[in-house]
């Protein structure tokens, strides 16, 4: 049979090929796949004439290219039969109607045993011809011309490499009737980069060409494998690709999107959801990661339009480490020096130590985590990073933590697919059930403990109100006291923060549940009540403020006059007593509270009283009063309870949300008491460092105090303990403080990306996988998306016109605006790949990923950036492109 519309053979791969056997497997699966029919293989032998003598898979590339030309040109002098014809003429009024339009697409058959192309072991695309809004007048001429790609030039070079003999191929074409798409996808169900377990879709608005052959702006989803979080990286969009408005059997063109489709996400929500449904389908159907090819049309229909093996790079074997510093950037923004990185290394250890404890882990657990408290946060090329691995080995100890993980994940801010499983096995509810008791007594007794907190800290703090006059010995005790007692007690804190998520998660369903607009109301609700400490040193300040309003010299001082200045007039008593006291009670109380203040090396009002005019300076210009704040605010609480009345008239669930929300403010309230009582333990411990900075500096063993902050807090308190290692303090400063420099010097890592586990961290990060985000140019470094792994050095090949000799770009670093299959005979001589378009799903990522030649895709301007000849070095793995100076690139050579 030649013409196949239903029956088993539509799905032998032997007779109508793998992309047309794949469709009829999914169709029958209830997948959404448009109907069309098959002239198999057997047609094209019976209709085609046979191929001339071959030159041989030794002859050169122009031999066989013109062998290849010659026998195309043959095919389509031909026609399709007449016995043929009018089967194919009936087909397509059956699926598009005389006035429709159907697609034609070409497909080589799958050899006896199965092997082929587009199947499991050969899944390379885009060899064959496929042509899209074909009438039914034109139907017949695109079939043979989809008969002649047999002998496209590329497709038979691809061949001969492969070891095939071209000869013998044969081709089925498929007849589908037309979807009318506006948007269009294709979706890997693995990351096609690392095998990782996330789902990539790339997604444009037109049809799916403009993806596969880069001539459309694309928007990227990565869906977290696990929870199904989503990560958008969108592009303004302005070319798509569909059908000429006024002639639409004339084939795609390249059309301007919409204005107001050109900000917003191609896709919503529900739909990234629904592909990654239907894809995770077609991995069942077929065994092993698919890429998928679809599109949506106007009524928001999804239709999947082919699946074929995907091209996944290869990943290496071993664990990955994930690091993350989302929410931790509020703690400890871009650059960190050395002493603020080696306290904070402390605080997390000695914090959640007592913190496990007091969720019941016992003692035993966590000396066999112990090399995970160690390693909560690491120090990456001047950065603070979360590591997750041991987050949630630490974290999975406590009961119930894997239900609560994708709360907890997303109050880190964590979108991303960390790669840690989620241990969810052994009944984690029973776990829950059995630590009831235990929790519930915890939960009781927190206001107390909490209580009993805060009057153990502001006695400490009383008791170190002024250091003056302390030898090096005084400081250095009182420190290592202070942070014996912090192991001990700050595990509250943190327990405080664990049920103030329970908390929030709870109230907010409830909210969302029984109150319209529930969730944005929430905020308003937690206001109110007896003002934390964060609230009461805003409160400090705007009343200092009043006071500055009230005397005109002092206003106009505080305005046009140095801080310094105006500060040292205040403490003097020049504008009285009554200021010079409320500045000191201000000072004595908040003087630790500014910008940064967990950084050690940012020095605070502590150090430099004077910076408190600066903060005063808004609230003065504003003439902002303490009543008028507080009267805000409880005007804000009345209107919000005034709303829920509103919104809630059920008296029973009223009073249960008033529960959860007076619980609620107390937690948040004990939150922030505790967090202001962290920037103070991070004010004592610099006020101590810095003063045992001026003794090192008096000493010679540093030049300035300023260069404590690239020296470890042992490294310090040892130069006086007598327990260093390295004297010259010196020097390591000078070091540490050349290598901050250069990491600044350097691109900032991104907010998440994992390294490989078995080998050392500075190492692994070379080869670290986060998603390039769009292209840049820093310091001579363009950027893309990391697309087939690998590094290289050559010098560039600018291509602008893929007539180019393939003898010119061998082995250098192929340059170009975009690529198509007609590329190939290109791609195969080059050490590397670097296209201004394109795509996670392009063609050029996936013949870099087929080749296995490092590529980066998406790198705008590559083309004009990069010199022809200019040497360059490109990473696929993290998607950089680094120009190299002739010095460098010889270097290397030799």
């Amino acid at each position: 049979m030649q013409l196949i519309w239903d029956g088993p053979g539509l799905a032998d791969a032997t007779r109508v090929g793998h992309k047309f056997a794949r469709q009829d497997v999914m169709r029958r699966a209830g997948l959404p796949v448009p109907e069309f029919c098959c002239l198999t293989g057997d047609a094209f032998a019976a209709s085609t004439p046979p191929a001339t003598p071959f030159p041989g898979p030794h002859a050169r590339a122009t031999e066989l290219v013109t062998w290849a030309n010659s026998n195309r040109d043959r095919v389509r002098r031909g026609a399709v039969p007449t016995h043929l014809a009018e089967p194919v003429l009936a087909a397509f009024d059956a699926l598009a109607g005389p006035g429709g339009l159907v697609a034609v697409r070409a497909c080589a058959v799958a050899a006896a045993d199965g092997t082929g192309e587009d199947g499991v072991a050969d899944p390379f695309a885009g060899l064959s011809d496929s042509y899209l809004y074909v009438r039914r007048d034109a139907v017949l001429a695109r079939v043979v011309d989809c008969w002649a790609s047999a002998y496209n030039p590329e497709a038979v070079i691809y061949r001969v490499r492969r070891g095939v003999d071209p000869t013998t191929v044969r081709v089925a074409v498929g007849v589908q009737r037309m979807v009318s798409g506006i948007r269009s996808f294709v979706a890997f169900t693995r990351d096609p980069r690392s095998g990782a377990d996330r789902r990539v879709i790339a997604a444009a608005h037109g049809i799916g060409e403009g993806i596969v052959q880069e001539k459309a702006d694309i928007d990227h989803f990565f869906v977290d494998g696990a929870t199904g979080a989503i990560e958008i990286e969108a592009v303004c969009k302005a070319t798509m690709v569909g059908p000429a408005p006024d002639r639409p059997g004339d084939g795609p063109v390249i059309l301007p999107v919409p204005a107001e489709c050109a900000q917003a996400p191609v896709l919503t929500a529900a739909e990234v959801h629904h592909i990654c449904a239907l894809a995770a389908t077609a991995e069942e159907l077929f065994g092993g990661p698919q890429d998928v090819e679809g599109a949506i049309t106007d009524d928001g229909t999804i239709h999947l339009l082919q699946a074929r093996p995907a091209v996944v790079a290869h990943r290496p074997t071993g664990a990955e480490v994930p690091w993350t510093n989302h929410n931790l950037t509020e703690s400890f923004p871009g650059l960190t020096s050395t002493l603020t990185y080696s306290q904070a290394r402390v605080f997390y250890q000695a914090g959640f130590t007592d913190f496990y404890r007091r969720m019941g882990v016992d003692d035993r657990s966590l000396r066999r985590n112990r090399h995970h408290l160690s390693r909560m946060i690491g120090y990456l090329d001047g950065q603070v990073y979360y590591r997750l691995d041991a987050w949630f080995a630490l974290h999975g100890q406590i009961p119930g933590f894997d239900l609560m993980r994708p709360l907890w994940e997303r109050s880190l801010g964590l979108t991303e697919r960390t790669g840690v499983p989620r241990e969810l096995a052994g009944r984690p509810w029973l776990r829950v059930l059995r630590a009831a008791p235990r929790l519930a007594s915890l939960l009781v007794r927190q206001p107390h403990e909490t209580r009993s907190f805060l009057r153990w800290w502001d006695a400490l703090v009383a008791d170190s109100a002024s250091l003056d006059g302390s030898s090096a010995d005084e400081l250095i005790a009182r420190y290592r006291h202070m942070w014996a007692e912090a192991e001990r007690r700050w595990g509250i804190t943190m327990v405080n923060s664990y049920f103030g998520l329970a908390s929030l998660a709870l109230t907010t369903v409830l909210l969302k549940r029984w109150v319209r607009d529930g969730e944005a109301l929430l905020p308003r609700l937690v206001a109110g009540g007896r003002p934390n400490r964060t609230l009461a040193s805003v409160r400090s300040a705007i009343a200092l403020a009043e006071l500055v309003n009230e005397r005109p010299s002092l206003r106009d001082a505080a305005l046009q006059r140095s801080e310094r200045e105006v500060w040292d007039d205040i403490t003097a008593g020049r504008h009285g007593a009554e200021v010079a006291d409320a500045f000191a009670r201000h000072l004595a109380a908040f003087g630790d509270r500014a910008l940064h203040d967990l950084k050690l090396e940012v020095l605070t009002p502590r150090q430099q009283p004077w910076m408190i005019l600066s903060t005063l300076r808004p609230f003065v210009t504003q003439r902002m009063t303490v009543a008028g704040a507080a009267a805000d605010e409880r005007r804000a609480s009345t209107e919000a309870r005034s709303t829920l009345r509103e919104g809630c008239p059920n008296p029973l669930r009223r009073a249960v949300l008033g529960t959860l929300i007076a619980s609620l403010r107390f937690f948040v309230k004990a939150r922030e008491d505790t967090r202001f009582c962290r920037s103070q333990l991070y004010g004592i411990s610099r006020d101590v460092l810095w003063r045992l900075a001026d003794r090192l500096v008096d000493a010679g063993m540093l030049d300035e105090a300023g260069d404590v902050a690239h020296l470890r807090v042992e490294e310090v308190l040892g130069a006086f303990d007598g327990t260093l290692c390295d004297a010259d303090l010196r020097g390591l400063a000078l070091r540490r403080k050349a290598g901050l420099a250069a990491s600044a010097n350097r691109a900032a890592l991104p907010a998440y990306f994992t390294t490989p586990a078995a080998v050392p961290v500075t190492i692994g990060l070379a080869a670290r996988r986060d998603a390039g985000t769009g292209a840049s140019v820093t310091d001579g470094v363009l950027r893309g998306l990391a697309s087939s792994s690998g590094r290289v050095r050559g010098r560039a090949r600018v291509v602008l016109d893929a007539a180019t000799s393939p003898q010119s770009c061998a082995d250098r670093i192929l340059v170009a605006r975009e690529t198509d299959p007609g590329w190939l005979p290109l791609m195969m001589v080059a050490k590397g790949m670097v296209v201004e378009r394109g795509s996670l799903v392009s063609h050029t990522a996936i013949t870099g990923r087929l080749l296995g030649i490092p590529t980066v895709v998406a790198v705008v301007g590559a083309s004009t950036a990069i010199p022809d000849g200019a040497p360059v070095e490109i990473d696929g793995g993290t998607g950089t492109v680094r120009l190299l100076s002739e010095a460098e690139f010889d270097a290397v050579a030799e």
